[in-house]
């Protein structure tokens, strides 16, 4: 049974949130020493969603935030390049925006369908 896609669209904003809030902390914190950033894992959780798919229900995603152990100094004091984080919190808001209007999208047809294509 295919995963319904409401729920994928569900887990999509749920990831931008906290990739959001990640990226944040690492740019509050690049003058911070001894600082390590921090991102989230975007790969292994694919690739658990992949393997999940012949099942018939899906479970909440937990998504995992990995500090990148990277030793190179960055900023002069840590690892996070702040031109980066802004990259990336770009990139983020453009998927959460194309999400949030995708799930938008979803209950704006199913409210059509109750209302019987009215």
């Amino acid at each position: 049974m295919p995963i319904p896609e409401n729920k994928t669209l569900e887990n999509l904003l749920n990831f931008t949130a906290l990739k959001q809030k990640v990226i944040g902390q690492n740019i509050a914190n690049a003058e911070t020493i001894g600082y390590k950033r921090r991102e989230v894992e975007f790969k292994d959780l694919l690739i658990d969603g992949m393997k999940q798919i012949p099942n018939s229900n899906q479970k909440e995603s937990e998504f995992n935030i990995k500090i990148d152990q990277n030793a190179e100094n960055l900023s002069g004091v840590n690892n996070v390049d702040v031109n980066r984080e802004m990259a990336d919190m770009a990139e983020n808001s453009v998927m959460f925006k194309f999400g949030a209007k995708k799930i938008n999208t979803y209950y704006q047809t199913l409210q059509k369908v109750i209302r019987g294509g009215n």
